[in-house]
């Protein structure tokens, strides 16, 4: 009888031996990562965060080459201004220089209002010209004779002309003299100087600035040269020396 029991409780308990070990319950995480839509769901949160990450890099990247402060900014563009002011300024004075030089520079022209109504009547006594030519430049006053300083200009009527200036500058003598008429000097840039005689009706005060061919004067008459009638003596310094007049004028037509 206790046998039978024995086997009996046997039997029943073995089952609950097998069947009634603890069970191990399921982790919730493998439960989530059971579903379909779990790994492509990671994916695509991952991807965005790696997106949003290099977006932010990207962004405080871009932002030193734009954060120079305005002031900055607006000194580097006032100073390139300036340069370009500075520039064109120096253009400009460059163009005044240039103009200026011009106006310094010009060339001495006759001593006339036209230059076609005159002709020279009394050439310059040239050192190195021929004897001929010496002789026809000798002012004679009474027995004496006198190398000529300058060239003598008259009309072929013997009337007065207008007399100018042959080149810009200051006067720098107004004088009467007795065997020469009125003198006008007039003193020029580069060490010319130029001397007008036997003039008459005299339109410049001294220390006057005159332009060229502005008019000096009338020609008149004087005792050295009293059988040249109504004349010029036009006479040319450079460095303080006599130079032949007719070497620098332009060629008389």
């Amino acid at each position: 009888m206790n046998e039978q029991n024995n086997k009996k409780k046997s039997h029943e308990e073995s089952p609950k031996i097998a069947m009634g070990e603890p069970v191990v319950p399921v982790s919730t995480w493998k439960k989530v990562l059971s579903k379909r839509w779990v790994y492509p769901a990671a994916y695509m949160a991952a991807a965005a965060i790696i997106l949003t990450l290099v977006w932010v890099y990207q962004d405080a990247s871009q932002k030193p080459m734009d954060s120079t402060p305005a002031s900055v900014t607006d000194s580097v563009e006032q100073a390139g201004s300036e340069d370009l002011l500075g520039q064109d300024t120096a253009k400009e004075s460059g163009k005044d220089k240039a103009t200026e030089t011009v106006a310094v520079a010009e060339d001495l022209v006759w001593p006339v209002a036209n230059a076609a109504d005159v002709t020279v009547v009394k050439p310059f006594y040239d050192n190195e010209a021929s004897a001929e030519d010496h002789e026809a430049a000798l002012v004679q006053y009474n027995d004496t004779f006198i190398a000529n300083t300058g060239i003598d200009l008259a009309r072929a009527d013997n009337q007065s002309f207008e007399v100018t200036a042959a080149m810009g500058g200051k006067v720098t003598r107004v004088d009467e003299v007795p065997l020469l008429g009125f003198v006008v000097e007039i003193t020029h840039a580069n060490n010319l100087k130029t001397v007008y005689e036997s003039l008459s009706d005299v339109k410049v005060k001294m220390d006057a600035e005159v332009k060229q061919g502005d008019t000096i004067a009338l020609a008149g008459r004087n005792e050295m040269e009293k059988d040249l009638g109504n004349h010029v003596h036009f006479a040319v310094y450079e460095n303080g020396e006599l130079i032949n007049p007719s070497s620098v004028l332009p060629k008389h037509e």
